[in-house]
């Protein structure tokens, strides 16, 4: 199994590691509910390093991603970043990701960062390589193993960030970023996150990003900070509706079918998969991801099956019970017109028909 530069610092924090996309990761620290509380009330770190990251160049840069990808590239100006997909030639999707828009390279052409999902990295690499057309002026190189990532999120992150980097933090938009020093390293901070909370991903070459985490973790002792898995990065998303490869999205899953239609723009002269994406915009889907809440004893999980009227009608891609609503969650795909919002369900837990609604995407949304 592959190891992040941070190996061996969750080690030393106590850290349950397991497998998870080919990576040997933490799964928990203190827990999972404390590390989820942790991030919904105050400030929480979670070492990303496993992500991958490609740099996109070259004259035909922003032509190139504005084809592959779902959102527009054309539309960020330098420090800026979008969340986009990658739809596959049917319209179903290789990846979400998220693109960043870097400065001019020396040539006076465009560059561009994209941050992919580690269990994906292969995959969309070799997506990518066989969408550049022959004698395309594309330039496409692949820093996964030579970056390494942390994500601050919680309430308190911008709090603790500040304490040991001189860029302006607080003034920093949403989906924006800039190039500095955070604990004296060169590092790209964006006002990113996968919580539902405010935060920030800090991206630092490999060797030297446990100097950020450490450098993090003592800034913010005082703000009760807790090192984070990826059990609480699960649950914080799930009650942010926010989708998970494998789960939410996947190659024959489209983003109109996801619920994230906002992230396509369809008048591009090109685009991959564009025929289905745009029939489902216009036309229907099918299908659609719902949110729901149990309104009996239950708690769903992936691949129980949803019923309407009796009928078997979908299966679930994510459910949890609910550490900051208290309540069973749950997400999962029905046919467009089994149910609309407010409406009874059925999810069938061990053997059991579980009654249930459909309520409001997201789950949780901060108040802050």
């Amino acid at each position: 199994m592959k190891r992040t530069p941070l190996f061996e610092a969750h080690l030393a924090l106590g850290a349950r590691m397991v497998e998870f996309g080919g990576w040997e990761m933490p799964v928990w620290y203190a827990g999972i509910q404390a590390e989820h509380n942790a991030v919904r009330e105050r400030v929480g770190l979670f070492d990303v390093s496993h992500m991958g990251e490609f740099v996109v160049y070259e004259r035909g840069a922003t032509d190139f991603l504005r084809r592959v990808l779902s959102n527009d590239v054309a539309e960020l100006a330098p420090g800026q970043a979008q969340y986009t997909l990658m739809p596959n030639a049917e319209g179903g999707t290789v990846d979400d990701l998220l693109a960043y828009r870097l400065p001019d390279g020396k040539s006076g052409h465009p560059v561009y960062l994209l941050v992919v999902n580690a269990g994906n990295l292969e995959k969309d690499w070799a997506w990518l390589a066989s969408q550049r057309r022959e004698g395309e002026p594309v330039g496409l190189d692949d820093h996964s193993e030579s970056k390494g990532l942390v994500a601050l999120q919680g309430p308190r992150a911008a709090m603790v960030l500040n304490e040991v980097c001189r860029l302006p933090i607080f003034h920093m938009p949403y989906y924006g970023f800039e190039r500095g020093e955070v604990a004296g390293v060169q590092a790209l901070v964006s006002r990113t996150g996968y919580t539902g909370e405010d935060g920030f991903e800090i991206m630092t070459e490999a060797d030297e990003i446990e100097v950020v985490w450490d450098a993090l973790l003592d800034a913010g002792a005082a703000h009760e900070i807790q090192p984070c898995g990826l059990g609480a990065r699960d649950s914080l998303r799930i009650e942010a509706s926010m989708p998970l490869y494998g789960h939410e999205l996947g190659d024959d899953i489209s983003a109109v079918e996801a619920g994230l239609g906002y992230f396509l723009e369809l008048d591009k002269p090109e685009q991959v998969g564009g025929e289905r994406l745009r029939r489902e915009k216009v036309e229907g889907r099918s299908r659609k991801l719902i949110c729901f809440k149990m309104t009996g004893r239950g708690i769903p999980r992936q691949g129980y099956p949803i019923r309407v009227g009796g009928e078997t009608v979908g299966a679930v891609t994510s459910g949890l019970q609910s550490p900051t609503l208290g309540e069973a969650i749950g997400m999962g795909f029905i046919p467009e017109a089994a149910a609309k919002l407010g409406d009874a369900i059925e999810v069938e837990v061990r053997g059991r028909s579980v009654p249930a609604e459909v309520c409001r995407r997201p789950f949780y949304k901060r108040p802050h």
